[in-house]
């Protein structure tokens, strides 16, 4: 006993000992009116000091584990130890047989528990989250304690359902300057993008029990929308967005609850709809009478030419639009904090379902990105970022066209290119030839709604050094030619 003792760096030496032997006793390795170590005994056998011990024993006293004896020393109390199950209590239920269809479906379409692992020396351009050297940590140092002095005592309480006010305040007039109307428009803050497509998906009556959306999509979607029991109707992407003509072909056939849409540096492809595009698809949907979930995916990532302003912009006093925003893709993804904009009725029911479900965001995480926002630090840490995602976003998308015998190549900025082999090459067997020379991609085909896209790839850079991007990409084309024969 004693020997497996080992301490943690950085946390106090009296706690990891209290602890310790808090574990012995619920184990049942220390036994009811035992009698323990001496402070100083305890201390030899731990390698820590005596005071150390003497603390560690006060505080199992404190919590009713250990009690003194006059001149006798410590033993363990009646009610600390553990007690051992007896047989018919130690049975195994086969869990797999009682769990719901959505959980296995979950299972199966959780990609992360199936990829290629990436070793230190790997070169990897599967994410597309940002670089954490560009964090702005000294700004949002200030903000956090900035925030923390004025209402400190707040924020660590619980939060309202529907968000943060300074915060929906703040990002309500930020919708407002991308152009959109906000008139008889509400805002829920959610736990990042996903929750908030969750709870939208959640909330929508499946009369119809399909969607419509761009060919490929956002997998997370795909993910979402099949484990609410939607159909998929995938339409074909264009250079500059969705195939409006396919598009109009499939509201003739059928009818869909909703439209999903990536307008802006679309995931994958990487492609920014154009504004005659959006608009003409903002017809479109008028006429079918079909409400729009508008993903506001890294829209404030552009690298050349004017903003364009958001689906929800085109649909002015219109409440058909949901808008579900987060700067996960911009600043911190670590601060899970997305926000639905949408119209103030259904606003209202999305927040009870909020409430019933997680009761709140994380009023903390709110709370820092308001203070950092409203110290205007969003301005100057997107002015860097961008010139660094800029440049190597031109590295990338010149090293694609020197090296990668690709079909067609996309992706207009953001933090990713989306790259197309003829139709009878099999990336797969790509990714697993380079993966042996230590590059590693996203698959293209999880991004379709058809099973097409094994002819694809998702290549995300933000996070890769620039030696690594020339490097990687090359053994990626020259294997490809290898394999494929293509020049």
């Amino acid at each position: 006993m004693y020997h497996d003792f080992k301490l943690i760096e950085g946390r106090p030496v009296s706690i990891q000992v209290k602890d310790y032997m808090k574990r012995l006793m619920i184990k049942g390795a220390l036994q009811p009116h035992q009698k323990l170590p001496s402070t100083r005994e305890l201390g030899i056998l731990l390698g820590v000091s005596r005071n150390t011990v003497i603390a560690a024993y006060a505080e199992l006293a404190d919590e009713g584990r250990v009690y003194a004896l006059q001149g006798k020393g410590n033993y363990v109390s009646e009610d600390s130890a553990g007690s051992v199950a007896p047989p018919s209590l130690s049975w195994k239920l086969p869990w797999k047989e009682r769990l719901s269809k959505q959980a296995l479906l979950a299972e199966e379409l959780d990609l992360m528990k199936r990829g290629i692992r990436a070793g230190k020396s790997t070169i990897s351009f599967t994410s597309i989250a940002p670089d954490q050297k560009l964090f702005d940590l000294d700004h949002v140092k200030q903000a956090f304690l900035g925030r923390m002095s004025v209402e400190g005592h707040v924020l660590l309480n619980y939060g309202y359902a529907k968000g943060y006010k300074p915060l929906i305040e703040y990002l309500m007039t930020y919708m407002e300057n991308k152009g959109v109307d906000v008139q008889g428009k509400d805002m829920l803050i959610t736990a990042g993008f996903t929750e908030g497509f969750d709870l939208v998906l959640a909330a929508l009556r499946p009369k119809h029990g399909a969607v419509i959306c761009e060919n490929p999509t956002h997998h997370t979607a795909i993910k979402n929308l099949k484990l609410h029991g939607f159909d998929i109707k995938g339409v074909t992407m264009e250079p500059d967005g969705i195939h409006l003509g396919e598009l109009e072909r499939a509201l003739e056939e059928r009818a869909f609850d909703c439209a999903y849409f990536v307008p802006s540096y679309h995931n994958p492809t990487g492609i920014v709809m154009s504004m005659e595009k959006r608009l003409a698809l903002m017809q479109l949907m008028s006429r079918y009478k079909i409400p729009v979930i508008e993903d506001g995916f890294n829209e404030e990532l552009r690298y050349s030419g004017a903003h364009v302003p958001p689906l929800i912009a085109s649909a002015g006093s219109g409440n058909s639009v949901i808008y579900i925003g987060s700067f996960s893709k911009v600043l911190f993804p670590g601060l899970r904090v997305g926000w639905v904009l949408a119209d103030r009725e259904l606003i209202d029911y999305l927040e009870s379902m909020k409430r019933a479900r997680s009761i709140h965001t994380s009023t903390l995480d709110q709370s820092l990105l308001y203070q950092y926002l409203h110290n205007g630090n969003l301005h100057k840490y997107l002015k860097r970022a961008r010139s660094e995602y800029k440049r190597k976003y031109e590295l990338t998308l010149q090293t694609c066209k020197a090296f990668v015998p690709y079909q067609t190549l996309s992706g207009d900025g953001g933090l990713h290119l989306f790259v197309t082999f003829p139709e009878a090459c099999s990336v797969r067997e790509l990714l697993e030839a380079c993966a042996q020379q230590g590059v590693i991609f996203t698959l293209g085909h999880p991004f379709f709604t058809d099973g097409r896209g094994s002819n694809t790839l998702r290549l995300g850079f933000s996070r890769v050094a620039d030696e690594d991007i020339v490097r990687g990409i090359r053994i990626i084309g020259d294997t490809a030619k290898q394999l494929w024969g293509l020049a």
